[in-house]
């Protein structure tokens, strides 16, 4: 996924502190640690553009369901509102760590519910990614319209403008690292325009300007997503991010199913970035967005596992999976491609969150994040002719070995991290405490 978009059979990738120092093919150079990826495709490890990762805590909970999207987000409001530092640290840990299994490197995190009086929730999270080792781009999150305002969520679960923006500032200062290859960056991300104010639009985007982060929310999800902009803003969703100052190279949008072709032009003039999101939005019945349409416009397409409850299996895999077989779907069968779906999941998200050259590819100079992928086994007996279109036909698949930064993270298949166990206990202790609040 380099700007050749080159294939190299019989392989070697060098990586020196952390990055790429060298790639080439037959005999490898002299190392001191060397990986052997016999039979195996290697690719640049999976980029992960949306996500809730507190949401694991409400895995599959049953009234969910069969709802969409509004009535999804009414009924688990008032579990989440027991979100604290500990559910939040848990949550990421173990969210992180399925997303490590299916070859993902690098994630995003919306993190937009702040109860009231719970703590640091970002920098929780934040600990939780430096403790397993995982590449992280979280973003600051942010609700500030409840019920009483017109709102879907509860009072207590929302914050005051000024101090949204005075959070936001300083998760930036505390957290957000600049240099080539940085572990850690943040973004900020008022949830959706139906529970923000258009106000707190517009200064997070002026606030994004001046310390030069990127932005995220919620965009175009469905059908009721669309009827809500035109009763409450008497305008499309794409002329609301226009109105508010949206549309800009630093902002990528989750999900964009419901864009006409007009927007879509308009969304590719602006190089923003889309979060495809292809479970979530089959889950909740929202549709099937025109990705093969959005890259032809020059949008930056990258790949979404999203939180669960709307889509409860946190694999990059199955996503990218996903994502080829429903542009098969909506464009033809030529259209859905592997390699596709292999760039949206790795150089189309580091466009999504402005690292490309980074990270997303195999080049020198980039960092050494790497998925090791079997071809082995009965699911790829045969499968000889393509590994490329077999790594996403066949499976289902798990990463062999996740490398972040040069150092592994997953190894034949397995968490490396001894504390698997202990935050697997935690997170049932945790799930239980948050969904007994339903029984209440």
């Amino acid at each position: 996924m380099d700007d050749q978009r080159r294939e190299i059979s019989d392989g070697w990738i060098a990586i020196t502190n952390g990055f790429v120092s060298a790639i080439g093919s037959g005999e490898p150079p002299r190392a001191k640690k060397t990986v052997d990826a016999k039979n195996c495709l290697v690719t640049p490890g999976l980029v992960n553009t949306h996500h809730h990762l507190y949401q694991n805590l409400t895995r599959a909970f049953p009234s969910m369901t069969n709802a969409p999207l509004f009535g999804w987000l009414k009924t688990l409001y008032p579990l989440w509102r027991a979100l604290d530092e500990e559910s939040a640290h848990v949550s990421a840990w173990v969210g992180l760590a399925e997303l490590a299994l299916s070859g993902c490197t690098t994630s995003t995190d919306h993190l937009y519910v702040h109860p009231a009086g719970a703590g640091d929730l970002l920098s929780a999270e934040i600990s939780a990614a430096q403790d397993i080792g995982m590449r992280f781009h979280p973003t600051r999150g942010s609700m500030s319209l409840s019920i009483k305002d017109g709102g879907l969520p509860p009072d207590d679960v929302v914050q005051d403008h000024d101090l949204i923006l005075a959070e936001s500032k300083r998760a930036v200062e505390r957290h957000h690292d600049r240099r080539h290859g940085a572990m850690v960056r943040i973004a900020l991300a008022p949830c959706s325009p139906f529970s923000v104010t258009k106000q707190l639009m517009i200064d997070s985007a002026e606030l994004a300007a001046r310390l030069d982060v990127r932005l995220h929310t919620h965009f175009a999800e469905n059908s009721e997503d669309d009827a809500f902009s035109l009763a409450t803003f008497g305008c499309r969703p794409m002329d609301y991010l226009e109105d508010v100052g949206w549309c800009t190279d630093r902002t990528w949008l989750a999900h964009c199913v419901m864009p006409n072709p007009n927007e879509i032009r308009r969304l590719g003039a602006a190089r923003i970035g889309v979060a495809h999101c292809p479970s979530s939005n089959l889950i909740l019945s929202s549709g099937i967005a025109p990705v093969i349409d959005l890259l032809a416009a020059g949008v930056h397409v990258g790949i979404g596992v999203d939180g669960s409850s709307s889509a409860d299996s946190a694999s990059m895999w199955l996503e990218t999976r996903q994502a080829m077989l429903l542009a098969k779907l909506r464009n033809g069968a030529s259209a859905g491609t592997a390699r596709m779906a292999l760039e949206c999941a790795t150089r189309g998200g580091a466009g999504c969150l402005g690292r490309v050259g980074e990270i997303g590819e195999l080049s020198v100079g980039s960092v050494g994040d790497v998925a090791i992928w079997s071809l082995t086994g009965p699911a790829f007996a045969g499968a000889i002719a393509d590994p490329i279109e077999a790594w996403l036909r066949c499976g289902p698949v798990s990463a062999r070995d996740t490398i972040v930064h040069g150092r592994h993270v997953v190894q034949n298949h397995e968490i490396v991290s001894t504390k698997l166990g202990e935050m697997l206990t935690a997170h049932t202790r945790l799930a239980r405490r948050m969904q007994r609040i339903a029984a209440n």
